[in-house]
Order: C-alpha cells, then structure tokens, then sequence
C-alpha cells in the first residue's frame, strides 16, 4: 500500500559515563498509510488513532503526540506536522465515510 504522508521525528538517547556525557539523535519516520500509521517500532491502526496534536518548544519543532486507545505517544519533530495532521483528518474522515 502507498503511504500518503511523512513526518519526521527524532529520538534523543543520552549515555552517561563516569567522565563524559554522549548525546545521540536518531532521526525516523513516521509514515501515514490509508488504513495505518507505522513509526520505527509501533504500528497503529486509523481505527485506533483518535487525534494528533502538536505543542512548539522554542523556534523551531516541538513535541507531536499522537493520541492512541493505548495511550498518548509523544514524539519530538523538528517542522511543524500542521500538513500530517490535516491529511490524518481527511483519511479519518473519508474511512468513517465508507
């Protein structure tokens, strides 16, 4: 199936050691299918997302969370997903439409 929409996130690891502190981003990809959206390691089906919402820190990105009915997952973005968000919507509502 093609996928409709991307977003990019990243994910921030911090390993400690007795004298130095290593920060690691990992950049991914969340990709929207018309049945399913798929991050790196979770799959959530359109039925079980309910909303999306994004909250800016600083100039630029924030957190974008994406509100589940196993729960809430934030994730961290550099752009702002406003283009994901309202294309979630359209596929939301066509399927509630079928």
């Amino acid at each position: 199936m093609d996928c409709i929409a991307v977003l990019p996130y990243y994910r921030v690891q911090r390993e400690v050691t007795a004298i130095s502190q290593e920060i690691e981003m990992n950049a991914r990809t969340m990709t929207l299918y018309p049945d399913r959206i798929v991050t790196k390691y979770r799959e959530f089906l359109i039925t079980e997302v309910f909303d999306m919402s994004f909250r800016r820190m600083g100039e630029e990105g924030g957190f974008f969370y994406l509100h589940t009915s196993t729960g809430v997952y934030p994730y961290m973005v550099e752009i702002d997903p406003k283009p994901f968000i309202q294309t979630f919507h359209q596929v939301a509502i066509a399927r509630l439409n079928d």
